[in-house]
């Protein structure tokens, strides 16, 4: 991608004294090249729509821009689920806008008078650095342009329209390095490497009535936006009936997409367990500030690479993630102090053969559904469970 990289060439680090050592030479370490500062920064817009794990995944760089550049005005650009999760929330970012429908960008049908009147709306903010972490460039590279920024900095395919300065977009590469690597590109150092979240005294007394104040909580979530990436049913059924025995409340989780699958999990449990075992569900029952505040309370959560797992980490809980090998490359918890993850080597589609490391514009995906990761295994899932709940906080 040699277009990509020489964009990053062209920026170079400042020049520095023969024979400096690093610090006397203002070197400073990042995922990538820590280029320049650019100069006067007082508004920084940064684009990264999709789900709650997209947003998570975007959390070390937009540290890393507030604290590159501590008087600017950080916006998001994300979706209602980011408004709704960031508002009155201490953080990095001070406001979100959400985003319009567009291709590419957000889905949904297309109004393009809301559209435009979003463009003007952000022109009129005349931001003086726009980051985009949103994907690959093809969509995301185009409406970032017409935002007017002074700077722009993100990742770049081969046949995307060209920023100031990018990155070439590798598909597999861990979202959040990815996106602090982008940081690194408008000067900013990296500060943290996971995604931290506080969760709001009012968020935690909601959970409050949730949860059983005399035993460990454990908390599943089954779904995924992908269904290859699901876990079994059964399979968590199993986890829930071993939690139970031990004692913990055991609550299912999700969002409305999600409450059929958690009540058959909770149906399976409660047949499996017998009377008197704490397993039920609240999936669908809960706004995204109060399951921030009963994933923080639970003793561990277990869930497959989604969303409410990525938060679970940044809330500081500890999690047992299910993983197909490929989605862990790009999504899986780095530690393995407070977080474990269990891979599924699945290479080719369980149906029909197909290659599935091949993702993206590399290759078409076929038509199958069939989970990447039923093989992994329940009663090794759990023993990491209990091996983390036995664990002395951190």
């Amino acid at each position: 991608m040699p277009e990509a990289a020489a964009a990053v060439q062209d920026a170079a680090p400042r020049a520095v004294p023969d024979g400096a050592q690093p610090e006397e030479r203002g070197v400073r370490r990042g995922v990538g090249p820590v280029l320049e500062q650019f100069p006067g920064v007082a508004r920084i817009v940064v684009l990264r729509g999709g789900g709650l794990g997209d947003l998570m995944f975007a959390m070390p760089a937009l540290d890393a821009l507030a604290a590159a550049y501590p008087e600017a005005e950080i916006t998001l650009l994300g979706t209602p689920l980011h408004a709704a999760l960031l508002a009155g929330r201490p953080g990095p970012v001070h406001r979100v806008e959400v985003l319009p429908v567009a291709p590419g960008i957000r889905p949904g049908p297309e109004d393009p008078a809301a559209l435009a009147a979003f463009m003007d709306s952000m022109r009129a903010r005349s931001f003086d650095l726009a980051v985009q972490v949103h994907g690959g460039g093809r969509n995301s590279n185009p409406f970032l342009l017409q935002l007017g920024a002074a700077h722009t900095v993100g990742t770049r395919t081969p046949d995307a329209a060209p920023l100031e300065r990018t990155i070439p977009y590798v598909y597999y590469q861990h979202e959040i390095l990815r996106a602090l690597e982008v940081a690194g590109l408008a000067g900013a150092v990296p500060v943290s490497l996971e995604p931290q979240l506080e969760v709001l005294s009012a968020e935690e007394e909601k959970a409050a009535a949730f949860v059983a104040p005399d035993r460990d909580l454990v908390t599943l979530h089954p779904g995924a936006t992908d269904p290859r990436r699901r876990w079994p049913a059964s399979a968590f059924a199993a986890l829930a009936v071993r939690a139970a025995a031990d004692g913990c409340q055991v609550l299912v989780v999700g969002d409305d997409g999600d409450r059929e699958l958690a009540e058959h999990i909770t149906a399976l449990g409660l047949a499996a367990a017998g009377p008197g075992a704490d397993i039920g569900s609240v999936a669908g029952k809960l706004d995204i500030g109060t399951l921030a505040a009963l994933l923080k309370a639970s003793a561990v959560m277990i869930g497959n690479d989604s969303g409410p797992r990525h938060l679970a980490q940044a809330v500081g809980t500890p999690t047992v993630g299910i993983y197909w090998f490929g989605n862990a490359i790009n999504a899986g918890a780095m530690g393995r102090t407070r977080h474990r993850v269990h891979m599924s080597w699945v290479s080719a589609c369980p149906v029909c053969g197909a290659d599935v490391t091949q993702v993206g514009w590399t290759a078409e995906r076929c038509p199958h559904d069939d989970s990447f990761v039923a093989a992994v295994d329940p009663e090794a899932v759990y023993a990491d469970v209990a091996e983390l709940r036995a664990a002395p906080s951190a």
